[in-house]
């Protein structure tokens, strides 16, 4: 065993990897978790997050490991954004998150380093067993809500984003902005690193709860569990009005550009029906139905017996570039039709001129839709008759 504690020591040296322990008040556990950490590990660093137990005097009396000490608690994120980035400054590629609290087990640091030498450059996040005996019930929930929201957001499956156990590829998460402080974020590095393409690589380990009468935590069910509502809610929004339309247009390379265009040529639908189904993903995308765009020019489509992919690919006209040109031309379309200024007056906002805004955008939201979705259809149908092969 120490033979493979040796090997495992020199195996994070060869790929420059060190161990971050971020800790509040743990002054029970964090002596034996560095002690454990430091029979796989020479570099490791320890972030007393504005302890007011004995953690200082305790990590004071260990020698061989990095210190970060800071008052006022600042959270568990500005403990992790600390190490982070302190380890990336001191040269280091990877790094290994561990909890203080006793709940992880450093003999599962091997599976760690196993997993990122066969995906160099990936996120390895730790997956519990969260039917396991012990396992808080509001963990539990707290969980599986934070995964679905995960999916929805960034389309990848993972059975545990809350996991504090992970390893992170400093080069693609260190020294960048991020928006939260807490708990939440580790579920904010986590979906933006998705959305930045990084490789997610789940990796089960063992996991101890203590009993309820000895655990010691400091997650505040209200306050954390609304703090990460908030931030899914956010990430939601700019998952479908960013991320998903950047994603499905970086899949139009040449090839598949021009898979597209022998689409529209071949198929065997008549041009009127292909134009309307132009028309219906000009209209559909236009809508002020943000996030849904795509799903309901789909069930559309199939109820009027279009051609759904046609309709489903020309829902995605709100692309980024496009939308400041949208949001203007519905909201001047709508001032025209209501008498109104064409650009929101913001000198004085108030109450009711956000509702009379906010009704000026979707009447001219509509009415705006309407005119692109009867140009698209003009455009494409003089196009297929042009161009179009003749059966």
């Amino acid at each position: 065993m120490e033979n493979n504690k040796d090997d495992i020591r020199s195996k994070m040296k060869e790929v420059r990897c060190c161990i971050i322990i971020p800790t509040y008040n743990n002054s029970k556990t964090i002596g034996k978790v560095i002690s454990d950490a430091k029979e796989y590990c020479d570099d490791i660093y320890v972030v007393n997050d504005g302890s007011t137990d004995e953690t200082h005097d305790i990590i004071s009396n260990i020698e061989g490991i990095n210190r970060i000490e800071y008052t006022p608690n600042g959270g568990k994120g500005v403990a992790l954004k600390t190490g982070l980035n302190k380890a990336h400054d001191d040269g280091f590629r990877y790094a290994i998150t561990i909890d203080s609290d006793g709940q992880h087990y450093t003999e599962d640091i091997p599976l760690f380093i196993d997993a990122i030498e066969k995906n160099p450059d990936a996120m390895i996040v730790g997956i519990r067993n969260i039917q396991q005996e012990n396992m808080p019930s509001k963990n539990t929930f707290a969980n599986k809500f934070s995964n679905f929201w995960f999916k929805t957001e960034t389309g990848q499956s993972l059975s545990d984003t809350q996991c504090g156990y992970r390893l992170y590829p400093l080069d693609k998460v260190a020294n960048k902005r991020y928006i939260t402080s807490r708990y939440e974020f580790e579920l904010e590095i986590l979906v933006r690193s998705a959305w930045n393409d990084v490789k997610i690589i789940p990796q089960p380990i063992k996991v101890y709860y203590a009993p309820a009468e000895e655990r010691v935590s400091h997650f505040k069910p209200l306050r954390d569990f609304t703090r990460i509502s908030i931030l899914n809610t956010i990430f939601v929004l700019i998952a479908f009005l960013w991320i998903k339309p950047r994603n499905f247009f970086r899949s139009f390379n040449k090839e598949n550009f021009k898979k597209i265009i022998r689409y529209f040529s071949d198929t065997k639908d008549s041009n009127t029906k292909i134009a309307s189904s132009v028309a219906l993903g000009f209209f559909m995308g236009i809508v002020p139905i943000w996030g849904w765009q795509m799903a309901v020019a789909l069930v559309v489509a199939k109820l009027l017996r279009l051609n759904h992919w046609i309709a489903l690919i020309c829902s995605n006209i709100s692309i980024p570039p496009a939308i400041p040109f949208i949001l203007f031309g519905s909201y001047a379309t709508g001032g025209i039709l209501l008498g109104n200024d064409a650009l929101p007056q913001l000198g004085n906002v108030t109450f009711e001129s956000i509702k009379t805004d906010l009704f000026q955008y979707i009447v001219g939201s509509i009415v705006f839709a309407t005119i692109c979705a009867a140009i698209g259809w003009i455009v494409s149908y003089g196009l297929l008759c042009i161009f179009k092969k003749k059966k």
